[in-house]
């Protein structure tokens, strides 16, 4: 229990937080009027989406690995569907994507560069997207050629003190940029970490209403092995669960991705109230609400690749990769 002045503490910490959020609101408001006028985007034309596109997929082309979870959402591996099918579809059903991705402090420098590079060479290409950039050193972003209608919007966000802060924290801003201008001007919205490289075709397959990553070090692991947050004191708590969720990576509707993202961010919220910090930060909160409301469709670790994995044999190709780490650096200063 936390004496009556480490509460008093805690609480004070979450009103700044909570005069931070209003702030930061009133900004994204404004951010939301300029991107608007600048882009006229508008969802209104946008045809309505087929439904049935996973009807296409073919299920048996990986017979080695998992396809379909039991509750009948697809499980993305090579092999299983038609590049073009999807590309058409959703270039006919004019489908925008915004990306985000946090650069902050360190990981700018070291990563991000690389990223918008290899996004450009990989990631939806042939659809509109916008790449959202939140980082504390916008006079640093480095200036690429991006192909037609393709954009970067950069946003500048606070640095937190705690890299786990901010990791944590990006769940309130991927939320207001939603709330803002993502729901006028999107059809879907990917979230990134940017330690990573995109190595081959990211493409619109990977779309859906609400798209979850399996971890590419606990995919083939039995369940007593995900390291679920154990503690009973945070909302993150998990006795059980389907699959172990990479935090990396995660995508869907403007809807379905602001609904994980509040959620996470008030469960975050009252940890902290409570002097607690899950095992995982958002990512464990991540698990606990894909437990609680099943993905849609699931991406495979060929999505989100780990090179210091030996065992590759279920990965025909991959598509992205975790960049090599370095976190006394990235994590100090």
């Amino acid at each position: 229990m936390l004496s009556p002045s480490g509460r008093i503490a805690a609480v004070l910490s979450c009103i700044m937080l909570l005069v931070t959020c209003y702030i930061s609101l009133y900004s994204r408001h404004l951010f939301s009027i300029t991107f608007t006028e600048k882009h006229h985007v508008s969802r209104e034309a946008t045809p309505e989406l087929r439904t049935d596109l996973d009807d296409e997929l073919n299920y048996r082309a990986r017979p080695g690995v998992q396809t379909r979870t039991p509750w009948n959402a697809s499980i993305m591996w090579e092999l299983m569907f038609d590049n073009n099918l999807f590309d058409r579809h959703h270039k006919k059903a004019n489908t925008a994507v915004a990306l985000t991705v946090f650069a902050v402090g360190r990981y700018l420098e070291a990563y991000l560069k690389t990223f918008l590079t290899s996004a450009e060479e990989h990631f939806m290409l042939g659809l509109p997207v916008t790449y959202f950039l939140f980082t504390d050193l916008p006079e640093k972003v480095p200036n690429i050629k991006l192909a037609p209608h393709r954009n970067i919007q950069v946003v500048k966000v606070e640095k937190y003190s705690r890299w786990q802060d901010i990791s944590m924290m990006r769940m309130k801003t991927i939320s207001e940029v939603i709330d803002t201008v993502l729901q006028h001007n999107f059809t879907y919205v990917f979230c990134f970490d940017v330690d990573q490289i995109f190595k081959a075709r990211f493409g619109s397959e990977a779309l859906g209403e609400s798209v979850a990553l399996l971890h590419a070090h606990y995919y083939k692991l039995p369940k007593y092995r995900f390291t679920y947050d154990r503690n009973s004191k945070s909302k993150a708590y998990m006795t059980e669960g389907d699959y172990y969720y990479h935090a990396a990576i995660f995508g869907g509707t403007c809807e379905k991705v602001k609904a994980l993202a509040d959620y996470c961010y008030a469960n975050i919220m009252e940890d902290k109230i409570n002097d607690v910090e899950a095992l995982w930060h958002d990512e464990s909160h991540l698990n606990k609400y894909f437990w609680l409301k099943k993905p849609t469709k699931l991406l495979s670790p060929e999505y989100c690749w780990d090179n210091y994995i030996s065992d590759t044999t279920d990965i025909l190709i991959k598509r992205l990769v975790w960049a090599p780490k370095d976190y006394e650096k990235l994590r100090t200063g």
